[in-house]
């Protein structure tokens, strides 16, 4: 079992940076993949960036070159370190993780809202 918070939201004016934590209880090793998603009313959730065991990353087009994810095995911690921010990135971003057996975890989310 594994339960996943995030961390790290919050109001930020446009060009701004923030960095999203996803802080694991159970242990992510066995787990074959992290993932950053995301929600704005009124839109199906997206992916928006996803790392593998080997490290492979993958991002949506729109925001590669802003965006990048990396993950620290020993704290069980996943990071979305989301730079030049744009009032389209305003969303509630979800952290999932993707084990064994085809189990699937989600945190509850955290909210970032773009504005000036």
């Amino acid at each position: 079992q594994v339960q996943l918070v995030e961390s790290g939201g919050g109001l930020v004016q446009p060009g701004g940076s923030l960095r999203l934590s996803c802080a694991a209880s159970g242990s992510i090793s066995s787990c074959n993949a992290m993932g950053w998603y995301r929600q704005a009313p009124g839109n199906q959730r997206e992916l928006v960036a996803r790392i593998i065991r080997t490290g492979s990353t993958n991002y949506v087009d729109s925001v590669k070159g802003r965006f990048t994810i990396s993950r620290d095995n020993a704290k069980n911690t996943v990071y979305l370190q989301m730079n030049s921010l744009k009032p389209e990135d305003t969303a509630v971003y979800y952290c999932r993780a993707d084990c064994t057996y085809g189990i699937n975890y989600w945190g509850k989310g955290t909210l970032v809202t773009v504005s000036s």
